[in-house]
């Protein structure tokens, strides 16, 4: 079993609500794809790349699981259509109810079409290293 680290952020209201709902709920689904062992506390950041947008709510979450990469991957991006994301629609960057990303999933080192681990742009984004870090520290995490 490997611990995978999920980033999730959203800003736009979901059928669960407002960002900070819809994380709430999603982390809750997250049950049926391992055991939840840490979830860091929300933060709310401002939006990279595209500015002309409501801010973020992000967390991260520490699963264990026994899912393969690529399967864990799919999995994730059926709960974001769930939450009404539709990555068909849109732009790179734009608004979004709901966007689950591995960051990291145990010591694998994959770089695939449409699969990298570590997540390619993770040491870019402080609004991810946040909660991660405390998520790997145990600390500020809320105990699943």
């Amino acid at each position: 079993m490997r611990t995978a680290y999920i980033g999730m952020g959203g800003n736009l209201a979901s059928w669960a609500g407002p960002p900070e709902a819809t994380l709430t709920a999603a982390a809750l689904r997250l049950d049926s794809l391992g055991r939840m062992v840490c979830r860091s506390s929300l933060y709310s950041t401002e939006p990279v790349g595209f500015a002309e947008q409501p801010r973020f709510v992000n967390a991260v979450i520490a699963l264990e699981t026994e899912l393969e990469p690529r399967e864990l991957l799919h999995r994730l991006l059926d709960i974001e259509q769930e939450f009404g994301r539709d990555r068909s629609a849109g732009f790179e960057n734009g608004p979004r109810t709901l966007d689950m990303d591995i960051l990291l999933l145990g010591d694998l080192r994959i770089r695939e079409p449409g699969l990298e681990i570590p997540h390619p742009r993770l040491a870019e984004r402080a609004f991810v290293l946040v909660p991660l870090r405390n998520c790997i520290a145990g600390s500020r995490c809320r105990d699943q």
